[in-house]
């Protein structure tokens, strides 16, 4: 339907439609009904670190008991801490309250099924169907039939022992120096616990949220004050998560920035020499660096592109077998370890393989030719299809033109936010920089509310 949920679930402004109480209310009322087919099942409730995660959180569990569902609040939990935990028998599913890298003033609303996957398409469906036809269609729980919330500690832990212990065997990491960016997250916690456990030299910066200063120049899209940090500080690597934890960026030993590709090619390329990249396959996203297609190319790895979105990599892995996928952005699925985009697996991941080679991590990224790429946002007023506007069509295709065979464009709206996103590689930086900004222009002037770049 798409009414409701967009690319990664329901998101929007808090305590705006549709991130509101009432829509919240619902959507606990549709989850309950329909993933616990309303025999009093339990479902595991996290929250990014938001301001408005306590009243929507308030709101979600209310609707849960209402349909006779039981719901447990665990806090403060990263998306893929609510996956993995879901998928324990007591749970009939989960929900992340948060909107990921987005500002504070946002939020959102996930839904992990009882095996740690996200919602199919159809399946969301029909809870958007439920949550937008109440009350009809719909009967209450009465009298014992009414759900109960329970508050429950421990989730932190049992997640940090399940990343820790992912692998064939506990890494040890003694003598590695860490810098984690947690982005005043969901992580802030639970980041330095793994990575502790595997007896790292930890150091953790944005780990003190307050409701406002989520994703607020740090994080996963803001990785300046880690890069100084990691030089400062002599450190191996540098760990950034966004807002809810399931993105990665890293940063090497110079203070360089390692892209979600090169962290692709890195694992994928470790995974390959130690026999464990099932059918020789890597997915990812039509925004990968063209970089990325030439080096798997080049080592012999077979590659399938999705449309963007982590559902779509998902998709395709549980389709063709492949245990490795992701985008650029840093969202990154190990399907032989976890069910889910897990940042500080990820971290886990890229860690192992510098342990595993005895290489710096500027070594390592350097496989990886990364071609310039620009990506700019247009804030627009709505997302009638951009081809239909014979301005933007036109200077689309002579920017296509200019480019050919060194370069690409990719122009599409984003599944979350009213933004149009405009993707330009090229063969340098300033012919790209100039290309994407006629795209970004023409935008801007043809349905454009205001630039965001």
């Amino acid at each position: 339907m798409g009414l409701l949920f967009g690319t990664d679930g329901i998101r929007g402004r808090a305590n705006t439609y549709p991130i509101t109480p009432e829509v919240a209310l619902n959507a606990g009322r549709a989850v309950a009904r329909i993933l616990g087919a309303g025999n009093g099942a339990s479902f595991l409730i996290g929250n990014d670190s938001r301001l408005s995660g306590n009243m929507i959180e308030s709101a979600l569990a209310s609707g849960i008991c209402s349909a006779g569902g039981h719901a447990i609040l665990g806090g403060v939990l990263p998306s893929p801490a609510v996956a993995c935990l879901a998928s324990a028998s007591e749970y009939a599913g989960g929900v992340v309250i948060s909107a990921s890298h987005n500002p504070y003033q946002d939020n959102g609303i996930k839904i992990f099924d009882n095996r740690g996957f996200k919602l199919s398409a159809d399946m969301e469906d029909r809870i958007e169907t439920a949550i937008l036809s109440y009350p009809d269609d719909f009967a209450p729980a009465r009298d014992k039939a009414i759900g109960t919330i329970r508050y429950r500690n421990g989730f932190e832990e049992q997640y940090a022992g399940f990343i820790a212990g992912s692998g064939i065997s506990q890494p040890d990491l003694s003598g590695m120096k860490i810098v984690l960016d947690c982005s005043n997250g969901a992580t802030y916690r639970v980041a330095a616990m793994v990575f502790e456990k595997l007896k790292a030299d930890v150091k953790t910066i944005f780990d003190h949220p307050d409701g406002l200063n989520i994703n607020d120049n740090c994080g996963s899209q803001h990785v300046e004050t880690l890069c100084e940090k990691v030089v400062e500080t002599g450190a191996d690597v540098g760990l950034a998560f966004d807002g809810d934890g399931d993105r990665l960026i890293a940063v090497d030993e110079t203070g360089g920035r390692v892209t979600g590709d090169q962290v692709l090619a890195i694992c994928a390329r470790q995974m390959k020499n130690q026999g464990q990249l099932a059918n020789n396959l890597v997915v990812s996203t039509v925004m990968s660096n063209v970089g990325l297609r030439n080096l798997l190319a080049d080592l012999g790895i077979r590659h399938h592109i999705t449309d963007v979105g982590d559902r779509h990599v998902l998709a395709e892995m549980l389709k063709s077998g492949a245990v490795i996928g992701g985008e650029d952005s840093g969202h990154m699925i190990f399907l032989d370890r976890h069910t889910s985009g897990d940042g500080i697996l990820t971290g886990l991941r890229l860690i192992e393989a510098m342990k595993e080679t005895g290489r710096a991590l500027s070594e390592l990224a350097s496989i990886m030719t990364v071609y310039p790429q620009v990506l700019k946002n247009v804030l627009i007023k709505d997302k009638t299809d951009i081809h239909t506007y014979p301005e933007i069509a036109a200077v689309i295709r002579d920017v296509e033109k200019r480019i050919d065979g060194q370069g690409r464009v990719l122009v599409r709206y984003s599944g979350t936010q009213p933004l149009c996103r405009v993707m330009v590689e090229g063969p340098d930086r300033d012919t790209t920089e100039r290309c994407c900004n006629e795209i970004v222009d023409v935008i801007d002037r043809t349905i454009g509310a205001g630039r965001d770049g």
